[in-house]
């Protein structure tokens, strides 16, 4: 018996043994300075060495080169590219990291000339930017002073999962909403317009107020 036929596939209760696509492995020549070099490897590290030459707008030959060279001779070739494109994910990964966060979000803020804040899940603000500080004091004196920062009211028409939904759903095109904030009996109400943060964690809001 063959161990294709041992190995039945798409069987009620068992995982499908399918191979994964990236995994497959490939054989390819590739060229550069007239030196052909034979290398297998799995298809999801040839898609990688592909995205990385693209970015350096060289050859996958070039790059496979450098690669080489860099990995000096009685180095293993494939070892050596499978290492590079570790290399690059992590420096990919570092990158986003660096963007999606927190400081990222303060900075657009800070960029956006209307009033503008960020909220979490939970409605409460987590960063604002000057202008929203000056309407806040404008609309409700006292309202952002250190004795009662911390008893303003957030209320919004749509809740925060409800929104979220429909930027979904809308391809993260702005949603809007009405808004209230108060400090005691003082209230303001007011439209802002919702995106998502560019952030890694807990999911949060960009709201930029449209009247302020």
């Amino acid at each position: 018996m063959s161990d294709k036929a041992a190995l039945p596939g798409n069987v009620e209760g068992q995982p499908d043994q399918r191979p994964i696509p990236d995994l497959a492995p490939e054989f390819r020549v590739v060229v550069h300075s007239g030196q052909r070099r034979g290398i297998r490897l799995e298809h999801g590290f040839w898609e990688a060495l592909k995205a990385i030459a693209a970015q350096r707008k060289c050859t996958l030959g070039a790059l496979v080169s450098e690669i080489a060279a860099a990995a000096g001779d009685g180095t293993n070739l494939s070892s050596a590219l499978r290492v590079a494109c570790l290399r690059y994910a992590n420096l990919e990964s570092s990158s986003l990291r660096r963007l999606a966060s927190i400081e990222t979000v303060r900075t657009i803020l800070l960029a956006c000339p209307a009033p503008a804040f960020a909220l979490e899940n939970s409605r409460k603000i987590l960063t604002f930017n000057p202008p929203f500080q000056n309407l806040v004091r404008r609309q409700l004196p006292a309202g952002l002073n250190d004795d009662s920062r911390h008893e303003l009211k957030l209320a919004l028409d749509l809740n925060i999962p409800e929104i979220l939904e429909r930027l979904r759903l809308n391809g993260n095109l702005p949603v809007a909403s009405g808004f209230v904030i108060g400090v005691g009996e003082r209230r303001y109400r007011g439209l802002i317009n919702t995106a998502r943060a560019p952030v890694t964690g807990p999911e949060l809001l960009m709201a930029f107020v449209v009247n302020g």
